[in-house]
């Protein structure tokens, strides 16, 4: 078996209490002007760099890390409990809550690195979920969230057990949820329920053609980054009094 070698970026370590978590940072291409800083999410099947950072022969791009970083932006990503090269040792369930605990260790770690006042969250399938609640635990650490792939219920054992995993209500940060058009992960309709009750006006709902669940590794993967690209750069509002 060949051994992946990852190229181009840089590892980095923090931790949870007493456990190790791996972190993979990308930065700006040389020349770009700082777009923002964004910390990718992955979800239940894939650790982070495969997910984000794949490369593909014939595929252009096929690393989102890639693309984001030759637009300027300062790329971040983890290994959750339990996947990739981070601990592996307690004997728990890696679920959303677990997940969400990463993230603040993690994002702690980003921001006091890069100095960046927040961050651009994206999280895909239970990953969204993990993004969600982390937010709804830290607004002040999130500039803007994305929620790729959601399911408004959870992942695995939480979608058994624990219902719902995040309140809409409490996110208070600017939202995007993509949805693939043949995702069947949540109806439409089950999602703009949860749509409809976020209370911060500048959020969107777009449905991607021909998009199924893991839309970074869909044939239309580089609609995703589009759509992405234009919400994390989209102007803030103005208000006059």
């Amino acid at each position: 078996m060949t051994e992946v070698t990852w190229t181009g970026g840089t590892e980095h370590w923090t931790r949870k209490g007493e456990v190790p978590l791996f972190l993979w940072n990308k930065k700006p291409a040389p020349g770009m002007p700082h777009a923002g800083t964004i910390f990718f999410v992955h979800g239940s099947s894939m650790a982070s760099q495969p997910t984000f950072d794949l490369h593909v022969p014939g595929r252009p791009f096929s690393s989102a890390m890639d693309w984001f970083a030759q637009h300027g932006f300062d790329t971040w990503t983890m290994d959750n409990e339990g996947y990739g090269r981070s601990g592996k040792d307690r004997a728990i369930n890696s679920d959303i809550g677990t997940g969400a605990d990463d993230l603040e260790a993690g994002s702690a770690y980003v921001l006091q690195h890069t100095g960046a006042k927040n961050l651009l969250m994206y999280g895909i399938s239970s990953g969204a979920l993990k993004a969600a609640l982390f937010a709804q635990r830290h607004p002040e650490r999130v500039a803007r969230l994305a929620l790729d792939a959601f399911v408004p219920t959870g992942t695995y054992v939480d979608m058994c057990s624990r219902l719902p995993v995040c309140d809409p209500e409490q996110i208070t940060v600017p939202t995007i949820i993509l949805r693939g058009e043949w995702d069947g992960i949540a109806s439409i309709e089950d999602l703009l329920a949860f749509y409809q009750r976020l209370p911060n006006m500048q959020k969107q709902f777009s449905v991607m053609r021909g998009i199924s669940h893991a839309s970074f590794q869909q044939k239309n993967y580089m609609m995703v980054y589009q759509i992405l690209h234009a919400f994390y750069t989209l102007q803030d509002p103005v208000y006059t009094g």
